[in-house]
């Protein structure tokens, strides 16, 4: 999901409760879900049928570690570009298949850019090719040593559903979206 893509209106504690669910039992169905959290089969379904088409639900891509595919080592790129060539730039970054995300952010840098690469020659190929993309005027490379806390929603999840008073679990380093 990029943030260009329209999100309808907030999701409420009952969405953020089914949610949670999902995020500890992400091979329940819907009924199984309905049970467990005491509402309708069709309250389940008419939710996970508005999120997937409004862009809540992140593809199942994002949880396939890039490691297990061979790419052990993470970079981040901190991109700088000529404005007058962002879109054309971002065009060429998303056809990098090593480009795992592209992030335009303020400050001295205009794009923060995540690569994955199978080793540090791979690596030098990757930045080279970014350079050599028309538009980018420099970059900075930082090599990922560890992912100390990885991409989560938990922790918001239970804060919106403890809303309405409702309890929630102890948050686990698994939980994950």
């Amino acid at each position: 999901m990029s943030s260009r893509e329209p999100i309808s209106a907030p999701l409420d504690a009952t969405d953020a409760r089914l949610l949670l669910e999902l995020v500890a039992n992400p091979r329940a169905t819907g009924v199984e879900l309905a049970a467990r959290l005491g509402l309708s089969r069709n309250t389940v379904q008419a939710r996970l049928a508005r999120w997937e088409a409004n862009g809540v639900l992140a593809s199942f891509e994002r949880r396939v570690d890039p490691r297990a595919l061979g790419y052990p080592l993470a970079a981040l790129v901190a991109v700088v570009v000529d404005q007058h060539r962002l879109d054309p730039v971002v065009a060429e970054l998303a056809e990098i298949p090593e480009v795992t995300e592209v992030c335009g952010i303020s400050g001295a840098t205009d794009l923060t850019v995540r690569v994955v690469a199978t080793d540090a020659e791979d690596l030098y190929r990757l930045t080279g090719r970014i350079l050599k993309i028309p538009g980018v005027e420099r970059t900075n490379m930082a090599l990922v040593m560890q992912s100390l806390v990885g991409p989560r929603i938990t922790p918001l999840l239970d804060r919106l559903a403890a809303v309405n008073g409702v309890a929630t679990r102890p948050v686990q380093d698994s939980d994950r979206i």
